[in-house]
């Protein structure tokens, strides 16, 4: 027999539920990692700080590793979601 778990008002059943919301969540951080990542790949600093700046390269590079934590963590929040 299941136990029934009151959360927030909602009533929640068994151990998948549980584990359904552990991965919304996970799964929403990845996305908003990933989309930190995209928007802080410049490290800009309005040309007073060129020296310390990040080239072509790196820049590609942090944008396309948040790109792909950003869709990973998408895809899995969709999976979790689709019954």
């Amino acid at each position: 027999m299941e136990q029934a778990i009151q959360v927030g008002g909602l009533i929640r059943k068994g151990r998948y539920t549980m584990f359904k919301t552990l991965a919304n969540i996970t799964f929403g951080f990845m996305v908003v990692i990933g989309l930190m990542m995209m928007a802080g790949s410049a490290g800009d600093c309005d040309g007073k700080c060129m020296e310390n700046a990040n080239t072509l390269g790196e820049m590609f590079a942090y944008a396309s590793m948040g790109l792909a934590v950003m869709v990973a963590g998408g895809i899995g929040f969709y999976h979790t979601n689709t019954d």
